[in-house]
């Protein structure tokens, strides 16, 4: 018992102290990923804003890039650089990872510009505060909870592509009792998401990995919650925004 405690007395330091080195890794992996991500949504937020301000001054500007066949190009774009990034951040470095990231960020704002022509900016600036205080708490749940969501994720992501496939039909339907329970189950499913992918990545840090790899998970996970925090944006926006 004697030679038991003292190996234990000879190696908890040890421990301890490698368990206090891959904590401050973890913090300052996932501020890395908050930051980027927050930085991201700033950008939008001023895309969107000074595109919205030019186009209600130049009503030239407004009809090429909200009714000429541009506005397609501009809502698929981003869609674009998600596959882009996605299939390529591997192969890419931080800085180029980094830059197509801050361009997916301003071309999503100019995507959503739209949404100042159909909604009031008091009801616009209510909804993201809402988002903002939700995704908080939901992304800090994934973060501290011991329970595994690697389930939920499973059954999420069969939810968002059933939502992806109701949207689609919806569109040639036009059914408003279908669009509400759209919106109901797109926010659930963001909600359930913003928890979810916060615990992945959380557990995608690895004490063991070099700059580059960190900096690459770091801007994926970054890119995902900044996809989570939109979407559940815009969904909870079809409740309390005000239409102008």
């Amino acid at each position: 018992m004697a030679d038991l405690r003292n190996y234990q007395t000879r190696v908890s330091p040890a421990g301890a102290q490698a368990g206090a080195v891959i904590d401050e890794g973890l913090r300052t992996y996932m501020l890395k990923v908050y930051n980027l991500m927050a930085l991201g949504l700033a950008i939008t937020g001023i895309a969107a804003f000074g595109v919205q301000a030019f186009a209600a001054t130049n009503p030239d500007f407004a009809v090429l890039i909200y009714q000429s066949p541009l506005k397609w190009v501009i809502m698929l774009a981003p869609i674009a650089l998600v596959f882009y990034m996605s299939f390529r951040i591997n192969s890419m470095s931080v800085s180029a990872a980094q830059t197509t990231f801050w361009v997916y960020a301003a071309l999503m704002g100019v995507s959503l510009s739209s949404i100042f022509l159909v909604y009031t900016d008091a009801s616009i600036v209510k909804t993201f505060f809402v988002t903002a205080a939700s995704f908080g708490a939901l992304s800090l749940y994934g973060y501290t909870t011991k329970r595994s969501l690697s389930g939920m994720g499973s059954f999420l992501m069969m939810g968002l592509f059933g939502l992806i496939i109701a949207s689609v039909v919806n569109i040639f339907l036009g059914s408003s009792a279908l669009d509400f329970a759209i919106s109901v189950i797109g926010v659930l499913i963001f909600a359930g998401l913003t928890a979810y992918d916060t615990q992945k990545i959380k557990e995608m840090y690895f004490e063991g990995d070099g700059a580059e790899m960190a900096g690459r998970k770091a801007i994926m996970g970054a890119l995902t919650l900044y996809l989570d925090f939109i979407n559940l944006f815009l969904f909870m926006l079809r409740f309390l925004g005000n239409r102008e």
